[in-house]
C-alpha cells in the first residue's frame, strides 16, 4: 500500500511539473498564446500566435470593429493540434495606427500588408479563417496565392450581394455620394452603445456575451482620426462588391474546401450570404447558428469542434 501511494505521488509530481506541449529545444509552450509583432511596410504589425509551427497553419483574419482578440477561444483551444496566427490590420487592435493623411485605408492596402506579413513569416500553406472584413482581405490573398490556401473557414464572411443586410443602408448612401451630411449619421456606429449592439444583436443570451470586446473596440475607435480611417474603409467597401464575381469564380475553379459556420441573425450579413456559397463551393461543410454577427462569442465551443473536424479532413 505504501509503495502504491509513493508511486502515485511521484506520477503526480511529474505530471504537474512538465508544461504541456513543450519544445525540447527552446522550452516553447505551444499551447500558450504568444503576443508578437513584426515590421511590415514600415508599420508595426501585432499578431497572436499559438500551437506548434510544424503543424498545419490556420490564419485568422478578424472583422470590424474587432481585432485578433475575437479569436482568443480558437487560439486557446486548437493550439494542441494546429499552428494559429491572428494578425491585427493597420489601424486595428495593437498594430500601428498610421494617420489617414499618410496611409490610404482601403481593402487593397490592408490585404497587401497582411499578404506581406504572411510572406515575412514564411507561411507557404495555410487555411484562412475569415469573418466580416476578413473576407475581402482573405479573398484578395486567396486569389493572389491560390496554391497557398488549403481551406476556407467562413464565419459571416460575405462575398454575395444577397448577403448584404439591411444594416448597410446608410453605408450604401455613402457609396453613392460621399459628403459630411451623409457621413454624419454613420458616426453613431462608433458609439459604445452601437458597438455593444453589434456584439449582442441576434444572440440568444446577450447577458453571456463578454463586454470586454466592445469596450476594447470603443477605446481604439476613440483615438484621434480613427473615425476618419474607418469611414474611408466604409466608403471603399463598395469596391469589394465589384470583386464578388471574381471571388465566386475562385471558389468554382479552385475547389478549395469550405467550412461555413454562420450566425443567421446577423443584421449586416444574414443567412442568405451563407446559402449563396452553395452555388460555387464544391467541397462544403455547412452549419448555421441561432446567433448574431460574432458567432464565436456565443457558439465558439461548437464552432471550434467543427473546425477541428474540418481540418482533419483537409
Amino acid at each position: 500500500m505504501k509503495n502504491t501511494v509513493t508511486l502515485t505521488f511521484l506520477i503526480l509530481i511529474v505530471h504537474f511539473s512538465v508544461p504541456a506541449r513543450q519544445s525540447a529545444e527552446n522550452g516553447t509552450q505551444y499551447n500558450k498564446t504568444h503576443y508578437r509583432s513584426t515590421e511590415v511596410g514600415g508599420l508595426n504589425i501585432f499578431y497572436r500566435e499559438s500551437g506548434n509551427p510544424q503543424n498545419k497553419t490556420i490564419v485568422l483574419l478578424h472583422g470590424f470593429p474587432s481585432s485578433s482578440h475575437m479569436y482568443r477561444k480558437v487560439l486557446d483551444q486548437l493550439a494542441d493540434e494546429y499552428h494559429l496566427i491572428a494578425p491585427d490590420y493597420p489601424g486595428f487592435g495593437e498594430s500601428d495606427f498610421p494617420s489617414p493623411s499618410t496611409f490610404t485605408y482601403t481593402f487593397d492596402n490592408l490585404a497587401s500588408i497582411i499578404d506581406q506579413f504572411l510572406e515575412k513569416l514564411s507561411l507557404d500553406h495555410y487555411t484562412l479563417m475569415i469573418q466580416d472584413y476578413g473576407a475581402p482581405i482573405g479573398y484578395r490573398i486567396a486569389t493572389a496565392h491560390p496554391e497557398s490556401v488549403q481551406g476556407l473557414i467562413v464565419q459571416n464572411g460575405n462575398i454575395y450581394e444577397e448577403g448584404l443586410g439591411d444594416a448597410w443602408g446608410n453605408v450604401r448612401e455613402l457609396w453613392q455620394e460621399r459628403s459630411e451630411q451623409i457621413e454624419a449619421p454613420l458616426l453613431n456606429v462608433f458609439s459604445l452603445e452601437a458597438l455593444e449592439w453589434q456584439y449582442t444583436y441576434g444572440t440568444r443570451s446577450p447577458e453571456n456575451i463578454n463586454p470586454d470586446s466592445w469596450n476594447l473596440d470603443f477605446t481604439r475607435l476613440s483615438r484621434p482620426e480613427s473615425h476618419r480611417a474607418n469611414l474611408d474603409l466604409f466608403y471603399d467597401y463598395r469596391n469589394n462588391i465589384k470583386l464578388y464575381p471574381e471571388w465566386q469564380k475562385y471558389l468554382r475553379d479552385s475547389q478549395t474546401p469550405v467550412l461555413i459556420v454562420w450566425g443567421k441573425n446577423d443584421a449586416f450579413f444574414p443567412e442568405a450570404g451563407a446559402r449563396a456559397y452553395k452555388k460555387d463551393a464544391k467541397v462544403l461543410d455547412y452549419k448555421i447558428y441561432d446567433t448574431g454577427h460574432f458567432a464565436l462569442e456565443e457558439d465558439g465551443n461548437d464552432i471550434i469542434k467543427r473546425i477541428r473536424f474540418f481540418m482533419k479532413k483537409t
